[in-house]
């Protein structure tokens, strides 16, 4: 399952500590105008160092597209890309080769597989996530000439221990700790009828794209769980005419789907992703034959990943809308 999308399809590759990440983005329609400066401007968002917290493996990150755009404009053939890895230490991981890191895929992937890649994680590392925003980049690109934007941002607090202001990060930081936090994406410009009944809705959809991105452990859209301790009159979306002729919702409690089908007023979703699992400070665990042992964490861990995962959030909600779009289409003469 190293694919998503139905028409338009993206693949990953690549191992966190091997020689480069990459994927084949397929389905994309010819004729798109891509702007390769700009599509690495928006990759450089997801890089180290940019905030209090951050990895400090300092990888460049520069995308070399090697099919798919010609002068400029997408072929409709498969866009192949990669991004090649330049500042891993593989060095720093001979200790978790011999046990297991809590709260880490390196238990459950040996279970699964009979091996793993310890080196910074393998496949299962946030270094994947790359890939990803490679290919949301050039597909926000292409919503934006169907007047389509997709925009993620930190949420506030809700309480102080989900606060990640920069006085909290740098007492975590010297704890030797790490923080979570809440991610908000908003979806302006999506026109009625995206998504597919019963098993394609479109939340769910968008539900599996951000539950598949490392780190995550909460999804809701609209109100949300706040949906559960209020009324129905407190929460229905009354529709309305409007001046240009189009029907509205005077209210976005649904956050613009119902039905699972979208209903053109804006997608407002809440993303909540855990603590990073790796602590800068001895922890409990096991080696791979169940003896007790300390885990002493060295290399470059981020404290905090929320500044970090808004670029792949909207890469992640860019293709399902695209995706989505195109799918539409099929059912239009």
């Amino acid at each position: 399952m190293n694919t998503i999308g139905k028409i338009l399809t993206l693949t990953t590759f690549g191992e966190s500590h091997g020689p480069a990440m990459g994927g084949v983005l397929d389905g994309m329609p010819a004729g798109v105008t891509i702007d390769l400066d700009e599509l690495q401007r928006f990759v450089d968002r997801r890089r180290t160092g940019q905030t209090a917290g951050s990895s400090t493996r300092d990888e460049k990150d520069r995308v070399e597209v090697l099919s798919g755009i010609w002068q400029g404009k997408t072929l409709g053939s498969p866009i192949g890309f990669i991004v090649r890895n330049t500042d891993a230490r593989s060095a720093d991981y001979e200790e978790i080769a011999r046990c297991y890191r809590p709260n880490h895929a390196d238990y459950t992937w040996e279970a699964k597989y009979g091996i793993r890649d310890p080196r910074g994680g393998g496949r299962a590392s946030a270094r994947e996530t790359v890939a990803r925003v490679v290919a949301g980049g050039i597909v926000l690109q292409a919503l934006s000439k169907l007047g389509i934007t997709v925009e993620a941002a930190v949420c506030p607090c809700r309480d102080a221990k989900s606060c990640v202001s920069p006085e909290e990060m740098e007492r975590v930081v010297a704890e030797g700790d790490t923080l979570g936090g809440i991610v908000e994406c908003v979806i302006k410009g999506v026109p009625v009828g995206l998504g597919e009944p019963l098993f394609g809705k479109l939340h769910a959809q968008l539900a599996a794209a951000m539950m598949s991105i490392p780190s995550v452990h909460g999804f809701e859209y609209g109100d949300g769980f706040d949906m559960a301790t209020k009324r129905g009159r407190e929460v229905l979306d009354v529709f309305e005419k409007r001046e240009d002729g189009t029907i509205g919702t005077v209210t976005n409690h649904s956050g613009g789907i119902q039905g699972g089908i979208s209903n053109g007023e804006d997608i407002v979703m809440r993303i909540a992703f855990k603590p990073v699992p790796t602590l800068m400070r001895p922890v409990p665990t096991i080696d791979r034959e169940g003896n007790p042992v300390t885990l002493h964490p060295c290399g470059r861990h981020d404290a905090c990943v929320l500044h970090r995962a808004l670029p792949i959030v909207e890469s992640m909600a860019a293709l399902v809308i695209l995706d989505n779009y195109l799918i539409k289409k099929t059912n239009e003469l």
